[in-house]
């Protein structure tokens, strides 16, 4: 097989999906799937809506147009705050946009005006984590022009927790959420349709809390393709956290010394050398570098350990047998590897089982 390559379980995917989708039911939350660290793989998008997601999210708008030509016909959301210069891609291929801005708003209601549809916007408000964000108040004068746009639906409110600062959702915060639809909805004489309350970081509050009032939907992808909350990067109890791996291939295995020699400076990408001595070891390099993937993201077989990489190699030692030239080496990945080795060009992506982008069409 092709090497080095990401070796994508669809069947361990749709489990976590499905578990997901059903514990959360009972606590009448929805899923969207989240898309974005598999770059819009429409393998990985069919999975999670045979198991039972409602709709799909992603960050980037060509990846919602690359599930559009797969004939994904699942609601799509874009889950970043749109570019103001992509306006017109967002309204032609994304059902809802996750909104900050009011120019932007104001765009996107002139360009679905140009194609005659209406587009649906979930405004996002700032609740601690400093990312993205409304503040709350300013909130109710952002609402009121929102709903005053034509070809502009007010769909809901969200949030996003835990990426920038590591603000982990509560019951103040999800509350105070809450709150603010409850509000909306006095104040405008309308329903909200959604309260996203946010990603994978709100597992741990959803299965340990009594108190949500209005959270009835989360955008989730780490936990259903890694099988992992986001909050302390545990394993969520019945999911798969090999769903996917990576393999790659030993290009040299050498006995080496630990310790460098010579006059040392700044290494390629501008780090202090290596400097402790533990004597020869028996070194492989494999054929996979920093251009590919996160090597901190990396979780090497039992007995292996990442020693250095470069833009192309990737440095292990082993207490255990060295691995020959030619031989493979499967890694666990975290979030950050994941996301990068998805997006190299150099990594084959292999589904098991195999998959057929083309019967989208028929079972969309």
């Amino acid at each position: 097989m092709l090497s080095p390559r990401l070796e994508i379980d669809l069947g361990k995917i749709q489990h976590n999906a499905s578990t997901l989708v059903e514990r959360l039911a009972r606590r009448d939350i929805s899923v969207t799937g989240v898309t974005k660290a598999s770059l819009g793989s429409p393998e990985i998008a069919h999975a999670m809506l045979m198991a039972g997601v409602r709709d799909l999210g992603d960050s980037r708008i060509e990846n919602i147009e690359s599930l559009r030509r797969a004939h994904v016909s699942a609601g799509l959301s874009l889950i970043r705050s749109p570019m103001l210069s992509q306006a017109k891609r967002v309204v032609t291929s994304a059902d809802v946009s996750f909104n900050t801005e009011l120019d932007v708003i104001r765009r996107l209601s002139r360009e679905a005006g140009k194609l005659d549809r209406t587009h649906a916007v979930v405004l996002m408000v700032e609740l601690g984590d400093l990312r993205e964000g409304i503040m709350p108040g300013d909130l109710v004068a952002v609402v009121r022009e929102t709903l005053s746009l034509p070809n502009i639906v007010f769909k809901g409110l969200g949030t996003n927790l835990a990426c920038r600062s590591g603000a982990s959702p509560d019951d103040a915060n999800m509350g105070e959420l809450s709150r603010l639809a409850t509000l909306l909805e006095a104040t405008f004489d309308i329903s909200i349709e959604t309260v996203s309350g946010g990603n994978s970081a709100n597992l741990e509050w959803v299965f340990n809390s009594e108190h949500n009032e209005r959270v009835n939907n989360l955008r989730l992808g780490e936990s259903i393709l890694l099988g992992r909350e986001t909050l302390h990067r545990n394993a969520i109890e019945g999911l798969h956290t090999d769903a996917i791996v990576l393999v790659a291939e030993v290009i040299e295995s050498k006995v080496k010394p630990t310790q460098p020699s010579g006059k040392l400076a700044q290494t390629a990408f501008g780090t202090g050398p290596a400097t402790t001595d533990c004597g020869a070891v028996t070194q492989a390099i494999l054929a996979i570098g920093i251009q590919d993937i996160d090597p901190c993201g990396l979780q090497p077989p039992e007995g292996t350990e990442i020693v250095g990489s470069s833009s192309d190699h990737l440095i292990t030692t082993s207490t255990v047998d060295s691995a020959p030239v030619g031989a493979e080496m499967t890694f666990q990945l975290n979030y950050s590897a994941l996301l990068r080795a998805m997006t190299s060009p150099f990594i084959t992506k292999s589904f098991e089982p195999a998959f057929n982008v083309s019967s989208m069409r028929e079972i969309a």
